[in-house]
């Protein structure tokens, strides 16, 4: 048996229960963390996969970016209202009934497909080929949607400033 299975049994193993913890945590901050748990298990998957720009970009800017930006947010929002942030599930019944069928359905599609026996062989860089990729061809969506973020942090920024 090779390494492979055990490897991504033991990442969705991880990534399962980070990700259930990070629903039924009270504590607002160790939610944060198990959802860095989460993510880094993604990024594991990921490797397991031979995408290794997808784990690359899943590590530096969602558990790196985000939650660094979010841990920031709950403890200064926690100084400045000086309350406890917590966390409370009130539709979990309805959320593992909405689940559930999707699982279901994921499952049936999964099961319809043919899937081949062996991944297909990788050639040549694909991290180069995607940078590449991004850098000539798809230049102007990419600074498109750079300018879109850009804007759309205006628009937080503006929203989220105090009314004088």
């Amino acid at each position: 048996m090779s390494l492979e299975p055990i490897a991504f049994w033991g990442l969705a193993t991880i990534l399962l229960a980070s990700a259930l913890a990070v629903v039924l945590t009270k504590n607002l901050f160790h939610s944060v963390l198990y959802l860095a748990l989460a993510l880094v298990g993604t990024a594991g998957i990921f490797l397991t996969l031979d995408a290794e720009f997808l784990a690359a970009v899943q590590i530096l800017l969602y558990a790196g970016g985000v939650i660094t930006i979010v841990v920031f947010a709950i403890v200064v929002t926690e100084r400045l209202v000086g309350v406890r942030l917590t966390q409370t599930s009130r539709q979990i019944f309805h959320g593992v009934i909405g689940a559930g069928a999707l699982l279901v359905v994921v499952v049936g599609v999964i099961r319809r497909v043919p899937l081949p026996p062996a991944p297909p062989p990788v050639s040549g860089d694909l991290t180069r080929a995607i940078g590449q990729a991004v850098l000539t061809r798809w230049v102007l969506p990419f600074e498109l949607l750079g300018v879109l973020f850009v804007a759309a942090l205006l628009g937080a920024i503006y929203f989220a400033r105090p009314d004088e």
